[in-house]
């Protein structure tokens, strides 16, 4: 595994999630309920897209620690290698998803 690489994929994707989630900050706020300002549709509108919001964010939390796990996993020369099996995890499978765990095989059971 060529860590240098690992690295700059990691910090890459970790700058591009704390963007993404700086973008949609304003859509995760509460939905204001002033019907004078807003129709019942509209506000059914808002409150699912603060919802669907929120699930991205949830998401993209989960995938930042995943990226400090992936970070010290390098540190302990663990980084590359299934943490159910111990194999080698594939250079592809790695360049698509860097803070993956596991390889395909213990992934999907």
């Amino acid at each position: 595994v060529d860590e240098k690489l690992a690295k700059e994929r990691l910090s890459a994707r970790k700058r591009e999630l704390e963007e993404m989630s700086a973008m949609s900050s304003d859509d995760r706020n509460a939905v204001a309920l002033d019907q004078q300002s807003v129709g019942r549709l509209s506000r059914m509108d808002a409150l699912q897209q603060q919802a669907m919001s929120q699930a991205q964010e949830r998401a993209r939390t989960a995938e930042l620690l995943r990226i400090d796990q992936a970070f010290r996993r390098l540190d302990d020369g663990e980084y590359g290698y299934c943490s159910e099996c111990g194999e080698e995890i594939p250079d592809k499978r790695l360049e698509i998803d860097p803070s993956a765990m596991s390889c395909v095989k213990c992934a999907g059971g």
